[in-house]
């Protein structure tokens, strides 16, 4: 049985705890389903500020809403549209201080005001990307990027 713990410390030893749990509660499991359903409420309950952390996955043609925790969210989501369309066509992160400052946000949330958005790609295939939303504004740093970007990875490799 996995138990998470709370995180202590300074922001980057809380996303090195939190990355560790990530793993322990990944390990041995190959579903993306599942995978992804348990990392999402993981990493909602054990940070702060947050209102949806969740998966899109690609279809071949546009993002389709995976496993979530938070509100009921947009369903599809094109690739040149929103921060989430962003991060798949650009192959990169994109952390955004006010999402309605950025052009082309798609409100599926209308309490969400700040966003990380990691891109899922397994070599060339884009597999979807991995979004984290907050209610304050710029409530993400360089330090939740690299932290979200290292769950992403350990997520990708748990599909391997």
């Amino acid at each position: 049985m996995f138990t998470a713990t709370v995180l202590s410390g300074t922001k980057p030893e809380q996303y090195t705890e939190l990355l560790a749990q990530v793993r322990a509660l990944l390990h041995g499991e190959r579903d993306r389903i599942a995978n992804a359903a348990n990392l999402s409420a993981l990493v909602y309950h054990a940070l702060p500020s947050l209102n949806w952390v969740g998966f899109y996955f690609f279809d071949g043609r546009e993002l389709v809403v995976g496993p979530f925790q938070g509100q009921p969210a947009c369903v599809r989501i094109p690739l040149d549209k929103g921060v989430c369309g962003a991060a798949a066509s650009t192959r990169e992160t994109q952390r955004v201080a006010d999402v309605n400052a950025f052009d082309g946000h798609i409100a599926c949330d209308s309490a969400s005001r700040s966003e990380v958005v990691v891109p899922l790609y397994s070599g060339d295939t884009l597999v979807g990307v991995f979004d984290i939303d907050s209610p304050e504004p710029d409530r993400f740093d360089a330090d939740d990027q690299r932290g979200m970007e290292a769950i992403a990875r350990a997520y990708l490799e748990s599909l391997a």
